[in-house]
């Protein structure tokens, strides 16, 4: 898919097209891949995401409302999202990635989909990232999620009595871009309570 036809979807279209093809190009290309717009991509998501559902749930508390987020920013929402929005087949990769299926991995779709959003932003700035939002993500209440990870679990529970919340760092990373092995660490109030490794800093 051309990178006007995921503009067309979008709903926008870019001043400075390099982003859009920066925030497409998957970490096995070797050089101006989307890592950096993925970072970037993550924190307006929360913003914004966070920002509209303050506007929408005004009796929402501090729990539900991080719940409620969490249903649309978490991997399998933005995977879905990115489905949606062809994304994968406008994908910028390497023979070997995309004959594993790379063009159709969860987390693959996830992080494009937030350097998307970061290219939207920098490009933009936050009102078109409102208007895509409002147009391409579901409404958490449509969600067929489980009713809770375990990291929204843990940071209700925690915060349930006012407390502050976790805080979680990545320790460790092995392997390639592509083929990455996180170890990650949960702290609260200055203490690791928990550790884990997994494929995704999620």
């Amino acid at each position: 898919m051309a990178d006007t036809e995921l503009e067309l979807r979008l709903g926008y279209h870019f001043c400075d097209a390099t982003l859009l093809r920066r925030a497409l190009t998957h970490p096995s290309i070797g050089r101006e891949d989307n890592q950096r717009l993925e970072f970037l991509g993550d924190a307006v998501l929360q913003l914004t995401v966070s920002e509209m559902i303050y506007a929408e749930h005004p009796g929402a508390d501090e729990g539900k409302m991080t719940h409620l987020r969490q249903l649309l920013v978490c991997e399998e929402a933005l995977s879905s999202v990115a489905q949606k929005l062809g994304l994968g087949a406008a994908l910028y990769m390497d023979h070997g990635e995309e004959c594993t299926g790379g063009r159709s991995k969860p987390s693959v779709l996830c992080d494009a989909m937030e350097a998307v959003m970061a290219a939207v932003y920098l490009d933009g700035g936050i009102d078109p990232v409102r208007r895509i939002i409002r147009k391409w993500w579901p409404r958490p209440e449509s969600i067929q999620l489980p009713l809770q990870d375990s990291k929204s679990r843990l940071q209700e529970l925690l915060q349930k009595n006012g407390g502050p919340s976790p805080t979680y760092e990545i320790l460790s990373q092995e392997g390639p871009p592509n083929d990455c092995t996180f170890t990650a660490s949960v702290s609260y109030e200055g203490r690791i309570i928990g550790m884990g490794k997994g494929r995704s800093k999620r």
